[in-house]
């Protein structure tokens, strides 16, 4: 993760009476020396028979929607220059939202993307395209996604890593992940933790220091030793890391249980944790673990990509959203 220079915010509802994550965004902006944008993805839909009137009545609608979207903002971006944070807004008119917020992101360069998370329960299938989960998909820039919104004071930053690479995470992401959640907690003058769910995959390809003969045969060792490997590569990521052992912390069990416990007992205020697309499924899947996981905390969340992970979206905006009234579906109701 490169310095974080540039943060775009995406804002859900520019209207509503409380923003929780300005504060946060404000913050991390703050304490980075990011610039800060704070942008609207207007996807509301125009009805077929509006757009065939007037093309003055729907300029009209246009100019007032985008003013009404803008007002607010621009009180949002005076309170955060109150803070010492310079800050612009943005509203566009484009759909789906997170493809809104990728596209925006790249044309301003951000370095990071900052989100609320939508709150209810994604159990249920027919939830899993909102906008907060689909822009985890898709972005190639690191996501901090806010579950809550408490202050971070002196926050305790969790990195997540799996050095053995049991999980089908590529080598270099760990590095990354370890990297974001440094410069987040020396930023905001926090303390990085580092943590690794040792539950070997015996089915799959062994450690990263294991023979080529025993890479090719599960066999080859047992359980307890291939947790055992696992122990100490990572304890040698940890010491490259230069992170103190008291603060380094191992826990047997799979990654969707442990690292939400692990992050509850610590008392964590940020959990640092990479994730991968499946060849062929990426607008789909970032991993049943990881969805798993980001649906137990109850903290902040900070997702990182692999450094070639490429946005499947569209690179110029949709903009205006014609369509026939029966084509409009009611709104979800968590």
């Amino acid at each position: 993760m490169t310095a974080i220079r540039r943060i775009l915010f995406a804002i859900r509802n520019p209207g509503a009476t409380r923003q929780p994550g300005m504060a946060k965004a404000i913050q991390v902006a703050r304490a980075c020396g990011a610039t800060l944008e704070l942008f609207h993805a207007i996807n509301d839909p125009l009805f077929v028979g509006l757009a065939r009137s007037e093309e003055n009545n729907v300029d009209a609608l246009r100019e007032r929607v985008e003013g009404e979207a803008r007002i607010p903002l621009v009180r949002l971006c005076e309170l955060a220059r109150k803070h010492g944070v310079p800050a612009t807004s943005s509203v566009e008119w484009d759909y789906p939202p997170h493809e809104a917020i990728v596209r925006r992101a790249a044309r301003i360069d951000a370095d990071l993307i900052i989100a609320e998370c939508h709150q209810g329960a994604r159990a249920r299938p027919w939830l899993m395209h909102l906008t907060d989960w689909e822009l985890l998909r898709t972005s190639p820039l690191p996501v901090l996604l806010l579950k809550n919104a408490r202050p971070w004071r002196r926050p305790l930053v969790l990195a997540a890593v799996d050095p053995a690479h049991q999980h089908a995470k590529p080598s270099e992401l760990d590095n990354r992940i370890v990297n974001a959640a440094a410069e987040i907690a020396d930023s905001l003058k926090g303390k990085l933790h580092l943590m690794h769910a040792n539950c070997p995959n015996i089915l799959g390809p062994s450690v990263q220091n294991a023979s080529r003969k025993a890479a090719n045969s599960w066999s080859t060792f047992s359980f307890e030793e291939l947790k055992q490997q696992e122990l100490q590569v990572f304890e040698a990521f940890r010491a490259a890391a230069g992170v103190p052992r008291r603060r380094a912390h191992v826990a047997d069990g799979s990654p969707a249980v442990e690292i939400p416990r692990v992050a509850g007992e610590l008392h964590a205020d940020l959990v640092v944790m990479g994730a991968v697309s499946r060849s062929g499924l990426e607008r789909v899947f970032i991993g049943n673990t990881a969805e798993r996981i980001l649906d137990t905390l109850q903290c902040d969340v900070l997702v990182v990509k692999p450094a070639k992970f490429a946005a499947r979206v569209a690179r110029e905006s949709r903009g205006l959203r014609v369509v026939a009234p029966s084509t409009v579906a009611p709104p979800l109701v968590a």
